[in-house]
């Protein structure tokens, strides 16, 4: 399955466009993740629990993405746009989406 941002590939023109797919993704933040990552923040380091979060949060949402594609029969998703959002109480949860189109190769 390819998976690209532009709204075409090179070479490789689209013969049925099947739809939008999307994916989605919520994780949580731990508290004592926060704390650390609080501490880094102070000292000038990276927040890797927060990173690790983000990343797999990402790859989640565009493995979900990917399968709604593939069940549509699809060779790849084009146009394909990440939005990262701040959700739950206090802003305790990370909402990562993807969405793209869904379509068959020539």
């Amino acid at each position: 399955m390819i998976i690209t941002t532009p709204p075409s590939i090179e070479g490789r023109p689209v013969q049925e466009y099947l739809g939008i797919v999307m994916g989605e993704a919520i994780v949580g933040a731990h508290i004592f993740s926060d704390i650390f990552a609080g501490v880094r923040d102070i000292v000038g380091g990276r927040a890797k629990s927060y990173e690790d979060a983000l990343r797999g949060a990402r790859q989640d949402a565009l493995h979900e993405m990917a399968t709604q594609a593939a069940n549509l029969g699809a060779d790849a998703v084009l146009g394909v746009d990440l939005d990262y959002e701040v959700v739950g109480r206090r802003g305790s949860m990370l909402m990562v989406t993807s969405a793209g189109t869904a379509v068959k190769l020539g």
